[in-house]
């Protein structure tokens, strides 16, 4: 078999119109998703309620997150990890306009 390796930042679309969600690996229980977010957000009264946990990490760029129920916004800038259990309600309030966001989430 030959090994192929990639580099997570590249192969960036140069237009992102719409968040760019791309599957890096997926197996019987894990799934590792590459997200390029600029300026993107959950759109309005919508809530993610994932069957799986979601492990995700702030490689590039800012955003802030909104759990049900909590009042406090959370923060991200990159390098900042944050694990999320199945079905904890969540939203995307805002990512940076002016630049990508990179994503990586683990859903296990």
């Amino acid at each position: 078999m030959k090994m192929k390796t990639k580099n997570i930042f590249e192969d960036i679309p140069s237009e992102i119109p719409k968040e760019f969600i791309e599957n890096l690996l997926v197996q019987k229980n894990i799934r590792i998703e590459r997200i390029i977010s600029k300026g993107q957000y959950s759109a309005p009264g919508f809530w993610y309620d994932q069957d799986k946990n979601e492990w995700v990490i702030l490689l590039e760029g800012e955003a802030v997150l909104l759990f049900e129920n909590e009042s406090k916004k959370i923060n991200l800038r990159s390098g900042d990890f944050i694990n999320i259990p199945a079905h904890v309600k969540h939203r995307v309030e805002w990512t940076s306009p002016g630049k990508k966001t990179i994503w990586l989430a683990i859903f296990y």
